[in-house]
Parts: C-alpha cells; sequence; structure tokens
C-alpha cells in the first residue's frame, strides 16, 4: 500500500501506515499546517484526514505578503 506525494519539486510515491494522517506527513516533512494547504485527490482537506492507499496527496506552501 503506498500514495503519491506532490510537493514543490518533489513527486514520488510513499509507503503507506496504517491510520496514517495528513497531520503525520507534515510532521515527518517538518511541515506547519498554518503554512501548508493539503488537497487529497484533487481535493481541499484537513489535518486529521486519514490517507489511503493510491491517494494523491498535493501540499502546498502559503505564501504571506503585505
Amino acid at each position: 500500500m503506498d500514495f503519491n506525494l506532490r510537493y514543490k519539486k518533489l513527486n514520488e510515491t510513499r509507503p503507506l501506515e496504517e491510520n496514517y494522517t495528513i497531520k503525520n506527513l507534515l510532521d515527518d516533512l517538518e511541515l506547519s499546517s498554518q503554512t501548508t494547504v493539503a488537497k487529497q485527490n484533487g481535493d481541499l482537506t484537513i489535518e486529521e484526514s486519514v490517507i489511503n492507499d493510491g491517494d494523491e496527496i498535493q501540499l502546498v506552501q502559503i505564501i504571506y505578503g503585505g
């Protein structure tokens, strides 16, 4: 079981652990949910969402400016 991760120039297949969530992924990548938006199979998702076999997860960095 695995999922596809897209983040910046990264596009890779990763093994999937049981009950692995978006929050777990962000923690593993040392990213903050305050500055990163997650999309699961093209739809915006929340940290508590469980990643399923075959899912495509895209992480988008939020840019702040003034």
